[in-house]
């Protein structure tokens, strides 16, 4: 967090990304703002920016060196931020700032979790193919994205798209929560009976694959 004041020029440039005003954001810029210019909350404009989903502003930023990775104080970076709207064109935005995708929120989790738990499918999609995050990390619930779709989400489509696409990129269904109890397990006890058979359908899979590599 910068330790100096916001000067003039970097108020205007946090209330031109707040507003999606990308002919301010260049003009305050150009008169000298701090890029990493943080509000009141401690976000700073390319956080701001990612939180309204404005993709053209943020483009802005990104090509004038704004940290993809810089965290407020509750831990939310713009980065993370995706993983919470969705956005798949803020998310492509923010990929030549090179983003830690290992860094993780107050939960522990990487963006794919909190994406995972709203259901976000296309998103999910798109980051696992475009970046290099680990399908399997576990937050501090001692969760992993999979396990969250189904223990904080609905069971209809959208969560059961979810629960395909980390499948597809390899999550390990068989990962249990911190008291044993699997994916599929829950997705039963919740009477989420499509998520259930896609589970036990990607559990036998495994199984199968497994004994035919034990067999070689």
């Amino acid at each position: 967090m910068t330790a100096q004041s916001p000067t003039p020029h970097d108020l205007a440039l946090l209330a031109a990304a707040r507003r999606g005003d990308t002919d301010a954001v260049h003009a305050a810029l150009l008169a000298g703002a701090d890029v990493e210019a943080r509000d009141e909350e401690g976000r700073t404009a390319l956080l701001r920016t990612a939180l309204d989903d404005r993709v053209a502003v943020a483009e802005v930023l990104v090509a004038a060196g704004a940290d993809v990775n810089a965290q407020d104080a509750h831990e939310d970076s713009a980065w993370l931020v995706t993983g919470v709207t969705g956005s798949v064109a803020m998310m492509r935005a923010l990929l030549p700032g090179r983003p830690d995708v290992t860094l993780t929120n107050r939960f522990g989790g990487v963006s794919v979790i909190p994406a995972s738990e709203r259901g976000h499918a296309a998103y999910v999609r798109a980051v696992l193919a475009g970046t290099d995050t680990d399908v399997d990390h576990v937050n501090r619930l001692g969760w992993t994205a999979l396990l969250e779709a189904v223990i904080l989400g609905d069971g209809e489509r959208p969560h059961q798209e979810v629960v395909e696409a980390l499948l597809e990129a390899g999550a390990d269904p068989s990962l249990p929560d911190g008291d044993g109890v699997t994916a599929r397990a829950h997705a039963e006890r919740r009477g989420f009976h499509a998520l259930a058979r896609i589970l036990r359908r990607a559990e036998s899979q495994a199984a199968g694959a497994g004994q035919k590599g034990a067999r070689r």
